[in-house]
């Protein structure tokens, strides 16, 4: 018998928008920090609709959501960069150094990260688009899940 998954919207996860739709040629984005000590997992889901040039993806664990004590750290993302598509490719692993989008309009990006590879003390995670010198249109949302502390109405994961 198949898990039936679970629900966002009552307690079993929460999201995060941590960059609402943007031209991040009007500047380098970072995401809202998240918090990820109530939780055992992030989905990191990053979106891009007009593109006109590259950007550079980075994910770096904080002390706290100001972002003391940034340090960019290594994760694994899948692809979709055919515009208007709908499945990944391959696992991909990325250093800290991040990587490069495709320049296709209409793709998107999913990078997961478990809670258990952060480093002790960090907690707090974001998302950094650098800036592609061109228009490009992106968004970063944040499922996360495995709540340790389940509730109907999760509490927030942002300061």
């Amino acid at each position: 018998m198949a898990a039936q998954g679970f629900s966002i919207g009552e307690g079993q996860g929460h999201y995060v928008l941590g960059v609402a739709p943007v031209d991040i040629d009007a500047g380098a984005q970072t995401s809202d920090a998240f918090k990820l000590s109530n939780y055992s997992h992030a989905t990191i889901i990053i979106s891009l609709g007009v593109t006109g040039a590259a950007s550079t993806v980075t994910v770096k664990e904080n002390t706290d959501a100001s972002g003391s004590g940034a340090t960019a750290i290594a994760f694994s993302y899948y692809g979709e960069a055919t515009a208007g598509g709908d499945t990944t490719g391959a696992r991909t692993s990325a250093t800290s150094s991040g990587f490069a989008t495709a320049t296709t309009d209409g793709i998107f990006y999913i990078i997961e990260i478990n809670a258990e590879d952060l480093s002790d003390g960090y907690e707090w995670v974001t998302v950094h688009l650098s800036d592609p010198g061109s228009a490009t249109f992106a968004s970063v949302g944040v499922i996360l899940s495995g709540a340790r502390y389940a509730e109907v109405e999760a509490p927030t994961a942002i300061a």
